[in-house]
């Protein structure tokens, strides 16, 4: 039996997933650190995190697999997800110098709106360190993406993709080469951009040290690395145009798939090479199941999610007249950059509880999607795992029910589907039908009509909330 180590480099965790190269079936799992990473927040907006953390958190929940019984050596191909955006600074030696600066950081947006760029961005936040910390930024050699540095760990090869220069905010579509125009516009060196390799296909081999250090055979290639939302839809099989991928974890994710044009707007949805080079559009809600977690700690700290699930359950629907605004992780290009922090409207201290709290916080987050889906046009289908949010029945039946969209729900997550990514980039499966024949269906959620006219009136308070706190800022 022969194996596919998939690796999902998130802001949370690292997870490690072995999947059968025969079957396509995972079959174990492991992730590190068991409770969730530390972001460190020198000042507000601000969102770092070290990468030598990764790499150690990484080694650690692949320690777990092998505590398994779990043969590492048998491993095939390795494939990468990773939290987007991030900006890792390597010097000459290719160590790291400052911590990372990763994606829900909002420093760069002033930088972002000049150009004009999503805020958020890598360039935006390199364009940030050329201007405050300018000794550092001279002794640059490479910047790299969280995925980047990972492959960098394991091969020694700095290196990056087509795919991970546009999540910069550094490809050239119509070109389809590096954004000269953007580097000069920043006045970065063109030479602090690694190698190019493919998304799928050979980046680097694993080291004769690393392999010894964590029980890989020496030379396993890695073949696949996507940021995690492009990684995500394939994950879900999402490769042609009109589908949708969703994700609803710390942060929030619609990512829809058009056909390729030399025609690229700036707009209020993200736009990205993706995995197969067609067209990804992505529309990010920072504050999601962030949100989720910051009630759970701060105000119902004796719950656990099913708990609070079940809590939140004994409210009606538009959660009697409370409004949640969900933004409190960073400025959203949603917004068109702006950071309005969340908000708590229409508190009565005679009517709600606690419970009111909570239902609206997921009813909250949903009208966060949807007010971004309004912009991607008609969107039918919505693909998503089972996983984070999408595991409670009031925030699935509330997007569904708002979006009027069906959602289908699959047995999968990113390290998963970035192991079935390193099958399809080592050749071992000869096209993506091939590589997805085991993908699980687990549920479908259609609209409910008990849901429409309490939703369409809550909706229309939420937005009108939100739209005022607009014309402030």
């Amino acid at each position: 039996m022969s194996f596919l180590l998939g690796i999902d480099l998130g802001s949370s965790s690292v997870k490690v997933s072995l999947v059968d190269a025969d079957s396509g079936q995972c079959v174990t799992s492991a992730h590190w650190p068991e409770n969730e990473a530390p972001i460190k927040a020198l000042q507000p907006g601000w969102a770092e995190q070290k990468p030598e953390d990764w790499w150690s958190y990484f080694k650690q929940a692949l320690a777990k697999l092998s505590s398994e019984n779990c043969k590492l050596s048998t491993i095939k191909a390795i494939g990468i997800s990773y939290q987007m955006h991030g900006l890792v600074c390597l010097d000459k030696d290719l160590q790291p110098l400052r911590d990372a600066i990763i994606w829900c950081d909002s420093r760069g947006v002033p930088y972002g709106e000049k150009a004009p760029l999503p805020g958020n961005f890598t360039a935006s936040k390199l364009a940030w360190v050329k201007e405050h910390e300018p000794e550092l930024f001279d002794k640059i050699r490479y910047i790299m993406l969280p995925g980047d540095y990972l492959a960098m760990r394991l091969t020694g090869t700095p290196a990056t993709t087509a795919c991970g220069l546009s999540e910069m905010m550094l490809w050239d579509f119509p070109k389809e080469t590096l954004c000269s125009e953007m580097i000069d516009y920043f006045g970065f060196p063109r030479d602090i951009i690694p190698p190019l390799v493919p998304t799928f296909g050979e980046q680097g081999l694993v080291s004769d040290a690393v392999a010894q250090e964590l029980g890989l055979k020496a030379d396993t290639p890695v073949t696949y690395r996507a940021g995690d939302q492009p990684n995500n839809a394939l994950s879900l099989h999402v490769l042609h145009p009109g589908e949708i991928a969703s994700t609803a974890g710390t942060s929030g994710v619609v990512y829809g798939v058009q056909k390729y044009t030399d025609t690229i707007s700036q707009s209020r949805i993200n736009t990205f090479l993706h995995v197969n080079h067609t067209l990804g559009l992505m529309h990010c809600i920072n504050g999601c199941g962030i949100l989720n977690s910051w009630l759970k700690h701060n105000v119902v700290a004796d719950l656990s999610y099913n708990q609070i699930d079940d809590l939140a359950a004994t409210v009606a629907v538009g959660s009697e007249g409370i409004s949640i605004i969900p933004f409190g992780n960073g400025a959203e290009r949603v917004l068109e950059n702006k950071n309005i922090d969340a908000s708590v409207h229409g508190l009565n201290y005679n009517r709600h509880s606690r419970a009111h709290l909570l239902r609206a916080a997921q009813e909250g987050v949903a009208f966060a999607f949807m007010y971004g889906m309004e912009l991607m046009g008609d969107i039918k289908e919505i693909h998503a795992g089972h996983a984070n949010m999408f595991l409670s029945p009031i925030f699935r039946d509330t997007l569904a029910s708002v979006s009027n969209a069906t959602i289908r729900l699959y047995d999968t997550d990113g390290s998963v589907g970035a192991a079935r990514g390193a099958g399809l980039g080592a050749g071992i499966y000869a096209d993506e039908d091939e590589a997805f024949t085991s993908l699980r269906q687990l549920a479908t959620i259609e609209p409910r009509n008990d849901y429409s006219a309490p939703l369409k009136e809550a909706y229309r308070r939420w937005k009108q909330i939100l739209e005022n706190q607009l014309k402030t800022k």
